[in-house]
This record gives structure tokens, C-alpha cells and sequence, in this order.
């Protein structure tokens, strides 16, 4: 903590072009809020962030993704819709929670939503 609030974590977006962007992101926010809020190209979050449409598709690093909460099993059926293709590394982005413990994560945004 520094001056008695908590540090936000950094999460490094990466664009479809391959543009990096190091985005310090509230904790108690998604990964999508944190894209949107930093105007990250890619995440169109078109329902908001109520896993209801898979638009936050997002790929987490594979160093990463085994530190991320289990996909519930809405989760689970939204990624099976992704228009880019479900991966291993596929997540919505409006599902992770962010916190203090993804410091450092690593999300790229798919070629299309």
C-alpha cells in the first residue's frame, strides 16, 4: 500500500497488431472494464460485461492461466460460441475478476469477436 491506498495491479493488454499496452486497473474491476476504461482496441464488451455475448474474448498468457479462478459453467458455454475459436488460453475478459495476485498478466486480444 502507498499513502494508505492499495497499488492497482498491471495487466499488459496486447492488441491484435501486436501493440502492447501496460494498464494499471482497479482492483474489484474485470480485465474487460480495465480494456474498455483504457480504450484498448479489440473488447467491444457489447452486453456490458454480463456474459452474455463473448465479445471480451481475450487469451491469457499461458503462464497465467492456471493462476485464474475455474470457468463456471456460463463461462464455459459463452467461449463456446467465440467467433475467433475457443482455445486453451480463451477467457472473457468480463469474468476475471482482477486483484492484487494477477499483477503482471498477460491478455491478447483474438484477430475477431
Amino acid at each position: 500500500m502507498e499513502n494508505g491506498s492499495p497499488v492497482m495491479p498491471c495487466i499488459t493488454y496486447v492488441e491484435r497488431n501486436g501493440t502492447a499496452h501496460k494498464v494499471d486497473v482497479e482492483i474489484g474491476l474485470s480485465v474487460m472494464r480495465g480494456a474498455i476504461d483504457a480504450g484498448i482496441e479489440g473488447i467491444e464488451a457489447v452486453c456490458g460485461g454480463q456474459c452474455a455475448c463473448a465479445t471480451c474474448h481475450c487469451l491469457v498468457d499461458e503462464a497465467w492461466i492456471s493462476r485464474l479462478p475455474l470457468i463456471d459453467e456460463l463461462e464455459d458455454e459463452m467461449l463456446d460460441e467465440v467467433t475467433a475459436g475457443r482455445t486453451p488460453m480463451s477467457r472473457l475478459g468480463c469474468q476475471i475478476e482482477v486483484t492484487s495476485d494477477l499483477d503482471g498478466l498477460i491478455v491478447r486480444i483474438p484477430n475477431c469477436q
